[in-house]
């Protein structure tokens, strides 16, 4: 089994970020998050930020957020129909591939149904609250990956940050990402 991270892993960029920009076309309100959305996601990326401050964040904004569209799954079809030009060149989807990320099942669902991907082990926003249920980040990707995939083994991961480590540490082999160059690290 191959398992993957996805932001600026096999996709050029921050996707969650990515689609907030997007929506902002489709409602300027919500341009009133660009202060908070910055702060944490430099937060995230430096690794200085805590499981549960992360959590907040989210929780906190993402609901009022979501709710500013009527239709979400069509922003999500329209955002992938301009960004999945950003999946880079080098990854090429298999049906039983893993992508191991903290980006919303929201915008994954979409994603992995037109990639062909069965397997997406994501942050999860309940569809009918809009509420953030689980946040995939650090070691909740690994926790959650043994629990769903008990005696499936990790043939290769694939990451663009060692926030990824407990996901390294149970790959046969893993390998970084940085642009379209891969590099062996296990």
């Amino acid at each position: 089994m191959r398992a993957f991270d996805f932001d600026n892993t096999i996709y050029d960029g921050e996707s969650v970020f990515d689609f907030y920009l997007f929506s902002i076309r489709y409602n300027l309100r919500v341009a009133k998050y660009i202060p908070i959305v910055f702060f944490n996601l430099f937060k995230y990326k430096l690794g200085k930020t805590t499981m549960q401050d992360l959590e907040q964040a989210v929780k906190k904004y993402s609901r009022d957020y979501l709710d500013s569209f009527d239709n979400k799954e069509e922003l999500v079809s329209l955002f992938w129909d301009k960004h999945i030009k950003k999946i880079k060149p080098w990854y090429e989807p298999r049906k039983d591939d893993i992508i191991i990320t903290a980006s919303l099942n929201l915008i994954m669902d979409e994603l992995c149904k037109r990639l062909g991907i069965e397997n997406c082990i994501c942050s999860v926003v309940n569809r009918e609250t809009m509420e953030v249920e689980y946040l995939n980040f650090r070691d909740n990707k690994r926790k959650t990956f043994v629990e769903m995939y008990k005696d499936k083994p990790i043939d290769e991961f694939y990451t663009d940050n060692m926030v990824d480590k407990p996901m390294i540490d149970i790959a046969k082999s893993a390998y970084f990402v940085k642009g379209n160059k891969i590099k062996k690290i296990k």
